[in-house]
């Protein structure tokens, strides 16, 4: 049963080769990813010891390495390998994955395009 307590990261911004049109694999494109773990931070809490939570900075590092890395055409697919990681990081019971990505080739003015998945 979840706590309610939870890591949240924001704003992650990194570039990426992934869409369905040539020029976004060529050129490549800024994506902003945001993430909310749900975990129990008790343990954590008490023993003051890293490895009963997340390590947020080596996450971090991970999530950017899947967003620079192989190329996908849909955001869909981009967002739920970002979740399979925050699952894999630690005592994660949930996530809530969000990739944006700001310039999507949209031929009208937007803030923002994203996609959210939540993993269980």
């Amino acid at each position: 049963m979840s706590s309610g307590d939870r890591i949240t990261l924001t704003g992650l911004r990194v570039r990426g080769h992934h869409g369905v049109l040539p020029e976004e694999r060529r050129d490549g494109q800024d994506f902003v990813v945001d993430a909310v773990l749900h975990l129990d931070l008790r343990p954590a809490g008490e023993t003051d010891d890293l490895t009963r939570t997340v390590h947020y900075g080596e996450l971090a590092e991970q999530l950017a390495a899947v967003v620079a890395g192989e190329p996908v055409d849909l955001l869909e697919t981009l967002a739920a390998r970002l979740a399979d990681v925050c699952l894999a990081a630690g005592p994660v019971e949930r996530v809530e994955l969000t990739v944006h990505k700001p310039s999507a080739p949209i031929p009208l003015e937007f803030a923002d395009v994203s996609v959210t998945v939540v993993r269980p």
